[in-house]
């Protein structure tokens, strides 16, 4: 399973089967659009997200179970970041399963999840979570927290600070994560992972934009 980061909490999983992309809006942060005509599967964490032109992708932007070019998506209902008690404003997480690899990915969700939020995703191997904070979406904090109760083997931080990037509410620099969470961690070009090669203890990789 081959893993490319595109800027905010857009990413692309590829296998030999298929390629899957998450929330690639990015023309709204005043980046290029990614090129969606080679993708498969699009997950939209919000579906305010969904791009003006998904070309042929299978697009999920609520929850429910899917089968798509090998990937098995589970969308999970949770609160959002903006949410107050007993309110219904809903977001998306996913989990995404090929048979080897266990995915899950975040957006902008509280920062806490129910046992039965965590039971269905279930075990994770690999995990994409927000940590910009400001309101905007899960700080430094809130997602080190996250990291601890899904308790992944991998951690992929998305949504920091970067010049690039407009967003409408500044955002923490990664650096905040990394010393919340205190893992060991690595910064990568590309990353391809294989289960039987992931190390058992938690560590974060820090995947360049591609």
């Amino acid at each position: 399973m081959d893993f490319q980061f595109k800027g905010a909490n857009c990413v692309v999983i590829t296998t030999k089967e298929g390629v899957l992309i998450t929330d690639p809006n990015l023309a709204d942060l005043g980046a290029k659009q990614p090129n969606l005509s080679k993708v498969d599967v699009c997950l939209l964490t919000d579906p305010a997200f969904k791009p003006k032109e998904t070309a042929d992708a299978f697009v999920v932007d609520c929850p429910g179970e899917y089968e798509v070019k090998g990937y098995a998506v589970r969308g999970i209902p949770t609160r959002s970041h903006l949410a107050k008690e007993n309110e219904t404003d809903l977001r998306t997480i996913y989990r995404v399963s090929t048979g080897e690899l266990n995915v899950a990915i975040l957006g902008h969700i509280y920062p806490e999840l129910t046992d039965e939020e965590l039971e269905s995703l279930g075990m994770i191997d690999v995990l994409f979570i927000p940590v910009g904070g400001n309101g905007y979406t899960l700080d430094a904090v809130g997602a080190a927290k996250l990291v601890k109760l899904i308790d992944p083997k991998l951690v992929i931080p998305t949504h920091y600070a970067d010049p690039s990037l407009n967003y409408p509410v500044p955002q923490s620099d990664l650096e905040n994560f990394l010393k919340e969470l205190g893992a060991p961690h690595q910064e990568v070009d590309k990353l391809k992972l294989k289960k039987e090669t992931m190390a058992e203890a938690l560590s974060v990789c820090i995947l360049k934009k591609s």
